[in-house]
């Protein structure tokens, strides 16, 4: 057996021996977050932001008709699905943090947060957590932070949620703005996650988890998590606009695709689908502004409308396709 010379005093060496071995192979995710349930719509969440890679993959659990868990500090990654086992056997949220936490020898160093289907909300926070650390719960949500720049992070964050108003994701965005406004992480930002679920599970479970994004790696996470709830906003408009040409209801239709562009004005498909749903309605003139514009900035578009009555996807006569290609 190979031996290795103890260069510092066997004492230190086995207290640091302990704390490492307790918490390996658990990641680190030094952090603040805010879990949640809409008190209107029964939605359940998690947003999370840390200078930390990919944080969303391992503070962030939800499922629904259970509830949602942020684990964070010296993250016990177990304590996500664990606690969302404990929450469908019908244990409440003080519940679930009590037998997790009772049963780690390393609570000290975790920080936990859980919200049941009911709203009930716990939170835990080990005195060993780097400073500053703590949490403060408010209706149906808990804001918990650690390693922070100062201590006024996660009192911000609750103020915020309470005042805000609108979906739960953005309401929780909101909080995450806050919390980094008074100081946020003190080693600064990388990534950022947000996750949703609905209320009640279903029978399509790949409809239960309504949002999911995550930014991994980024100078500004927050503001681009930001970005990207407010373009999935945008394609929620643009899907609900499909379904109401499916059902033919073309005043519907119109809404939704407007809609859609004023949340992502920049995007082409948006503005050349909006084209290609009044051409098929006979409203030709009124899409060639569009698809001008669209092939302006992109000829491909062009092409591509070449290919579509092949295929069904634009029913106009050779005049009107010869009108629509000319622009």
């Amino acid at each position: 057996m190979k031996t290795i010379k103890c260069i510092i005093p066997c004492s230190v060496f086995m207290a640091i021996w302990t704390i490492v071995s307790a918490q390996s192979p658990d990641p680190l995710a030094h952090t603040f977050s805010i879990v949640a349930r809409d008190t209107v719509t029964g939605e359940m969440g998690v947003a999370v932001q840390s200078h930390w890679f990919s944080v969303g993959s391992i503070v962030s659990w939800a499922e629904a008709g259970t509830g949602a868990i942020a684990t964070q500090s010296f993250v016990n990654v177990s304590y996500g699905p664990r606690g969302l086992a404990l929450l469908k056997e019908g244990k409440y949220a003080g519940e679930v943090v009590r037998l997790l936490t009772e049963s780690d020898e390393a609570r000290d160093l975790r920080q936990l947060a859980v919200v049941d289907a009911k709203g009930n909300i716990a939170t835990w926070t080990g005195i060993k957590c780097i400073r500053d650390a703590g949490h403060q719960t408010g209706l149906q949500f808990s804001c918990q932070a650690n390693m922070m720049l100062n201590a006024s992070v996660w009192p911000a964050m609750a103020e915020a949620f309470r005042k805000s108003t609108g979906p739960l994701a953005e309401r929780m965005v909101a909080s995450l703005e806050a919390g980094q406004k008074a100081g946020g992480d003190i080693r600064g930002k990388q990534s950022a996650a947000i996750l949703v679920v609905r209320a009640e599970a279903t029978d399509r479970p790949w409809e239960d988890r309504l949002i999911d994004l995550r930014v991994e790696d980024h100078a500004e996470p927050i503001q681009e998590l930001k970005r990207l709830l407010r373009v999935f906003r945008a394609y929620e408009h643009m899907n609900a606009g499909d379904l109401a040409v499916e059902k033919k209801d073309i005043p519907k239709a119109l809404f939704e695709y407007r809609a859609a562009e004023d949340l992502f004005p920049e995007n082409l498909e948006m503005k050349y689908w909006h084209a290609v749903m009044l051409a098929n309605t006979g409203r030709v003139a009124e899409s060639l502004p569009i698809f001008k514009s669209v092939f302006r900035k992109d000829g491909n578009w062009r092409t591509l409308t070449e290919r579509l009555p092949e295929a069904g996807q634009l029913s106009v006569g050779s005049s009107d396709l010869q009108r629509i290609l000319s622009q």
